[in-house]
């Protein structure tokens, strides 16, 4: 079996193919070990499960990839036990600088991490395979984990109950029996192919340089985004920090040029050297040009295949919402095919994974589509409009929200999500139903701890006051007196259900046991 010629980060060892004779069942395979499929396997394997991840590559591979990750991400991170250790590596950010032309000060900046003192900052960059490195590592760990290194799902049968998988090895092609298949295969989906499905949406004619410098010099940790800056005319560039002293450096070099000539380090250095500035020595780590596009499939659950991360849904990389609205997906399908399993709740709950998170993938391109029309006007008048922005925003308040160098990825509410229960109170603050938990420093059997961390993996009913209603649900109390209660708009005898990937399902000032079971009901698809 071939693979493509991809730089290494870490070797993992080749497990020899099973004979074909006994042929082996399991209740579900994941496909792909990016990051998003290493989340899910995890999630799967937290609650107990059996899991078998699949993949083409018998190594980690090193190179250029995602570097941002949200709050959210670093939020789902925690829940999975390796938050801690990708922040304690990683290059913690809060605030965006944007510039325009020649002008060194900026005509807008920003904060990532507006409301304080919870556990995880705004965002963290750090390089992909340092992530999937940790998820590796935990997984290992667990007895109920089996990651295949070098095997490739090559061809896919259905039947009444789920698929037959043909998988090819060095050692020769097996098959085995999945009643579900959790495709996290990436871009280039192989099971996206098998299934002759593929992606609606919109193809951007523009090319960007990605140069990953190693230097030294002091920067303040902060995402810098240049509008037409002297040393790229007429184009952007982007300047992040990442651990090993090495910088995320972006050009934007327009459609019709020479990709290979771009790559040469030659007709790199004025890029560089004009945004670093004389007399900086460096070296390159990673040169790449690369295009994007703003997609998705119509449907993420396909009968027993599921599709999760950018095997679902694509996204420019403006606003850093790749592997940010893959990961959710990991979490919104990992408790619901988890509940499926243990027969706590009807198949039909994977729709609502399907219309969840097909709405947070179209938000996502939403946002990613104006950020790329922003950032490359192709007309005049968009030309003008943006030009006029960036002008207004250096003196007026007003204008500095249109300025658009990528609206950065936050959680994606389920407006109309079929499992939440509409408000019948009226809070004064506080996530509503189908918006994800806010996090608050809280106080637990006398040490001072987060709310996040707090509320577990399973449904949990967050109540504030004294005496919670009586229900089988384990339940979280908390005073309703302090920042928790502030953010939450709570009183004494307020409560909320919570989800396992902590999205809020209910609330209520006062309920009662019925309340709460019929929400509960309503939560899990009965």
């Amino acid at each position: 079996m071939s693979q493509p010629v991809i730089p290494i980060y870490k070797t993992k060892k080749y497990q020899p193919a099973k004979s074909d004779s006994d042929l082996e069942r399991h209740p579900f395979v994941i496909v792909g070990s990016g990051p998003i499929g290493l989340a899910l396997a995890l999630a799967m394997a937290q609650r107990g499960h059996q899991v078998v991840l699949l993949t083409a590559f018998d190594f980690i591979p090193a190179g250029s990839k995602g570097i941002c990750y949200s709050k959210e991400a670093l939020d789902i991170f925690d829940q999975l036990g390796v938050g801690e250790r990708i922040v304690d590596k990683g290059v913690v950010w809060n605030v965006g600088k944007v510039f325009w032309g020649e002008d060194k000060e900026p005509v807008y900046q920003f904060d990532m991490l507006p409301v304080k003192d919870q556990k995880n900052p705004g965002f963290v960059n750090i390089q992909q395979f340092y992530v999937e490195d940790y998820l590796v590592d935990a997984l290992e760990q667990m007895d109920n984990v089996d990651i295949r290194w070098g095997h490739a799902v090559k061809g896919m049968d259905f039947n009444a109950d789920g698929a037959m998988l043909t998988i090819e090895t060095r050692d020769g092609d097996y098959r085995l029996h999945t009643d579900y298949v959790l495709a996290c295969d990436g871009s280039k989906s192989k099971i996206r192919d098998l299934m002759g499905l593929d992606f609606a949406g919109r193809i951007f004619e523009d090319n960007f340089l990605i140069a990953d410098v190693k230097f030294k010099q002091e920067r303040p940790s902060e995402r810098w985004f240049w509008f037409d800056p002297p040393f790229n005319k007429g184009g952007t560039a982007l300047l992040h920090k990442q651990p090993d002293d090495i910088w995320r450096l972006d050009f934007q070099l327009g459609w019709e040029i020479d990709r290979e000539a771009a790559m040469r380090p030659e007709n790199v250095d004025p890029f560089v050297k004009g945004l670093l500035g004389e007399g900086v020595e460096y070296e390159y780590d990673w040169l790449s040009v690369y295009t994007f596009q703003c997609r998705r499939m119509e449907r993420f659950v396909h009968d027993r295949v599921i599709f999760a991360g950018d095997s679902a849904h694509l996204v420019s990389p403006f606003g850093a919402r790749g592997a940010n609205s893959g990961l959710p997906d990991t979490q919104n399908l990992a408790w619901k095919l988890d509940m499926i399993l243990r027969g706590a709740a009807p198949e039909s709950l994977l729709e609502s994974y399907n219309s969840e998170r097909t709405a947070g993938a179209d938000e996502n391109i939403l946002n990613s589509t104006r950020s790329t029309d922003f950032i490359t006007p192709k007309s005049r008048t968009s030309t003008a409009f943006r030009d006029s922005v960036l002008e207004l925003a250096r003196d007026y308040e007003f204008a500095r929200p249109l300025v658009n160098s990528g609206r950065l990825s936050e959680p994606t509410p389920y407006h109309d999500s079929p499992l939440s229960t509409p408000d019948r109170d009226d809070f004064s603050a506080g996530p509503k139903p189908g918006h994800v938990c806010v996090d608050a420093p809280i106080e637990m059997a006398g040490a001072q701890g987060w709310l996040l961390t707090q509320l577990g993996e399973d449904f949990v009913l967050l109540h504030f006051g004294d005496m919670p209603p009586a229900t089988e649900l384990s339940s979280l109390c908390l005073p309703a007196k302090g920042l928790a209660a502030e953010r939450y708009g709570a009183e004494a005898g307020a409560s909320y259900l919570i989800r396992p990937d902590k999205v809020v399902a209910a609330r209520w000032k006062n309920p009662s046991a019925q309340d709460i079971a019929k929400a509960y009901e309503r939560a899990i698809g009965g």
